[in-house]
């Protein structure tokens, strides 16, 4: 699983970003190039176009919806996205909300940047537990003249 969360668990509104971090784009395209990445419809169409190198599945109950794209799939359930997944060695769950608090249970790492702002959101992240994961790896970045807010990458393993 990869995000970018404020402090309040927020994620998007009106299904946009809340921010423009160049640097956390940068790196959910190191970490997320050449693996399947799943995701909400939502979350697909607010992208201009698919992301390059990458298997898009995307997660919708309309089972008329169709995508016109090479290299993406319409599944039904986060269990059927996963399924598709079985036989690579990583793949990512990428949003939204929804599709972020069904595939907890089946995430085994999380890769969250903590962005240090609470802002008003209609989508969220869901919690995380300390009793269920350890934090791995914390790397803080100051906002500065790209960067409009403080963030930390965090790396979390499930217990």
């Amino acid at each position: 699983m990869i995000a970018a969360a404020a402090t309040n668990n927020a994620l998007g509104k009106n299904n946009d970003l809340l921010w423009h971090l160049p640097d956390d784009f940068k790196r959910f395209k190191l970490l997320t190039t050449g693996h399947p990445i799943i995701m909400g419809r939502k979350t697909f169409e607010s992208f201009p176009k698919p992301l390059p190198n990458r298997q898009h599945i995307v997660i919708t109950r309309n089972t008329d919806y169709k995508i016109a794209f090479e290299n993406c799939v319409v599944v039904n359930s986060i269990e059927n996205a996963l399924q598709l997944t079985k036989s690579e060695p990583l793949a990512y769950i990428i949003g939204g909300g929804e599709i972020y608090k069904q595939g907890l249970q089946y995430t085994h790492k999380i890769e969250l940047t903590r962005v240090h702002v609470n802002l008003e959101a209609d989508t969220f992240f869901p919690e995380i537990n300390p009793e269920d994961w350890k934090l791995l790896t914390e790397e803080y970045h100051p906002k500065d003249e790209k960067h409009k807010y403080d963030f930390t990458y965090l790396s979390y393993l499930k217990k």
